[in-house]
């Protein structure tokens, strides 16, 4: 290997663990501290959820996202809407599209409800480590939340700025967290040897077994292990399949090798309760303090991967119509995936406070964290084995079928926590999920009730106006969904109000279903004096309108665009009405230059 080759190998592992592991890379902060406050600890039953913890992590994490899920992408992208990408090519319209369409809408809620409790629980355990130290051992939780809440409003703070900023030191960060787990893990075992048996899986079978319907409730608890398990596929995009998965070799050998290490001290210290932090405080005392700064500094790395990822599933969301238009704000000037939105931020770190204050301790917290994450990991399963049954890879299916079942098995168990705070995840989940549905159907709705034109009827009277002579020097450009179908703003501002430009173009911008690439096409003649420019963009890519008319040669004079004033009794289209004044237009959300722009109100009746 080269010596260029060897630096961008090991950069690419360095930058997968400060981006993609951080969540995965600080459950074991957590894990066992909640499932020990709910078994009792004997020797044979750590075995047994050590060897849950294990063999969790190799199925439903390395099994099925970076083995089967990982090897589906589009253009180097994951997640459920690239997972929905590949099947809407292979199902033909109907129930089973339908199906999938509403499977992806679900997944993508759930995630993005997972990205208020998984912030909430990181930072919120890792506050809670300060109780180890001498002195602060009665600090009131009212504190604690405190502290917690002022690192999360920091944490959002800041992501206005960018985190390309900071994106380098936090693979370094993430390194040195990493090795702390394996060291602290390979010290503690060297007490009790004998809990390395625990990576047989016949200890989780047993323990399932011994324990019936309490011990497959277990596996609600042991589901922590596999935090952020799903930002693996969701951030394939950030850096590629390859770094990522070298990466979680590394990751998987330090989680494994302290989860034993935990499960020894429990064996040797069986009235402890915050596991991780006892155990470190128990093999070092004065490293404690500079453990407990990394831990704070990691949960922060590990909240600041998941944001970025909420940005990226909103913003897919945003430009495949799904969501309504959001500010975006570009952060980063030549990294693709750096965006932030402001209102998604805000929204998220008042939810974060929200649920601090609501569950109060990271235990509670455990109680409301798992069902989405299973909702999210069954959907994917489920999604992939049709992929794989449409495909030559038919193999795969009954791995992915089994990966399936496993998560089904692992959703099951969390139904168990749906009345102790679980419910939670729903609430969290149902926000983005009404907004979908309201936005998609309205959308649909809104377009049927303007009755737009077709491009035939209203070319005979844009030519009858256009040959009276009086037209407007200058270039207007007019926005449209497709050239073939002409909105009603269009035919009142030329063909009612008479206002026909030298040159008028239709512009028109379609989202395709491939993540990057973008392609423009100049018609010319669609009528006199009336062009259409068409822009074919990728769902993922960035765009600059203005950038693009000048490269084309187009200097406008005017932009018109369209404005609903909708009208109607009907309480979701007031819900839909509501959602789009708040709103960015087209316009506003591509940054085209107001001085000139002028809006068109035609009012709809719905």
């Amino acid at each position: 290997m080269k010596q260029s080759e060897a630096a961008s190998y090991w950069g690419g592992i360095v930058k997968s663990m400060g981006l993609v592991f951080g969540d995965i890379g600080t459950s074991p902060i957590y894990t066992l501290t909640v499932i020990v406050t709910l078994t009792k600890p004997s020797q044979q039953s750590i075995y047994g959820i050590i060897s849950l913890i294990v063999w969790t992590l190799i199925l439903l994490v390395m099994v099925e996202y970076a083995w089967l899920a990982m090897s589906l992408g589009r253009k180097g992208e994951g997640g459920t809407i690239v997972l929905r990408e590949i099947l809407v090519r292979m199902l033909k319209p109907g129930r089973r599209l339908a199906f999938v369409t509403f499977l992806s809408y679900v997944g993508i809620c759930l995630l993005i409800g997972d990205g208020v409790i998984t912030p909430a629980i990181s930072i919120l355990s890792a506050v809670e480590g300060l109780e180890l130290i001498p002195g602060l051992e009665h600090t009131s939780q009212n504190i604690l939340i405190l502290i917690a809440a002022i690192i999360a409003v920091g944490l959002f703070i800041f992501q206005s700025k960018g985190t390309d900023r900071v994106a380098s030191a936090f693979g370094p960060l993430m390194v040195v967290w990493f090795l702390a787990l394996t060291v602290s893990g390979v010290v503690s075992i060297v007490d009790h040897p004998m809990v390395v048996k625990a990576i047989n899986p016949w200890y989780a079978l047993q323990f399932l077994r011994d324990n019936g319907l309490a011990g497959f409730f277990v596996l609600s608890e042991v589901i922590l292990c596999a935090t952020g398990g799903e930002a693996l596929y969701a951030d394939m995009g950030h850096l590629g399949r390859k770094p990522i998965v070298r990466a979680w070799y590394f990751v998987f050998t330090a989680l494994v090798i302290n989860y034993l290490g935990q499960g020894a001290y429990i064996i040797n210290h069986p009235e402890a309760t915050n596991i991780l932090f006892g155990m470190v405080r128990h093999e070092a005392a004065f490293l404690y303090i500079p453990f407990l700064v990394l831990t704070i500094m990691a949960t922060v790395i590990a909240s600041q991967a998941l944001i970025s990822g909420v940005y990226s599933i909103v913003y897919q969301g945003v430009t495949t119509r799904i969501l309504p238009l959001l500010k975006v704000e570009y952060t980063s000037s030549h990294l693709k995936s750096q965006i932030y939105i402001g209102s998604v931020n805000w929204v998220l770190l008042a939810l974060v406070i929200l649920i601090m204050l609501v569950f109060r301790k990271s235990e509670n917290l455990a109680a409301a964290y798992g069902l989405a994450v299973t909702g999210t990991m069954t959907i994917t399963g489920i999604m992939m084995t049709m992929i794989f049954a449409r495909t030559t890879k038919k193999w795969k299916v009954p791995i992915a079928l089994l990966v399936t079942l496993l998560d089904f098995a692992f959703l099951t168990a969390n139904l168990n926590k749906f009345p102790h705070g679980g419910y939670w995840s729903i609430i969290l989940a149902l926000i983005p999920f009404i907004t979908i549905m309201v936005w998609t159907r309205g959308q649909r709705a809104l377009y049927r009730a303007m009755r737009p034109l077709d491009l035939d009827t209203f070319r005979l009277s844009y030519e009858q106006i256009y040959a009276k002579g009086r037209n407007i020097p200058g270039t207007a450009l007019f926005f449209v969904k497709e050239h073939t179908v002409v909105p009603p703003y269009v035919a009142h501002c030329i063909i009612r109000s008479n206002i026909i430009y030298e040159r008028n173009i239709f512009i028109s911008l379609i989202r395709t279903d491939e993540p990057y690439g973008v392609d423009t096409t100049l018609i010319e003649g669609l009528a006199t004096g009336l062009d259409v420019f068409e822009i074919s963009a990728g769902y993922m890519e960035l765009l600059s309108i203005e950038e693009l008319l000048r490269k084309n040669g187009i200097r406008e004079k005017v932009i018109f665009y369209g404005v609903e004033d909708i009208a109607t009794n009907n309480l979701i289209w007031k819900l839909f009405s509501t959602i789009k004044r708040q709103t960015p237009n087209f316009v506003q959300f591509n940054k085209l230059p107001a001085a000139r722009l002028q809006g068109v109100v035609t009012r709809v009746e719905m």
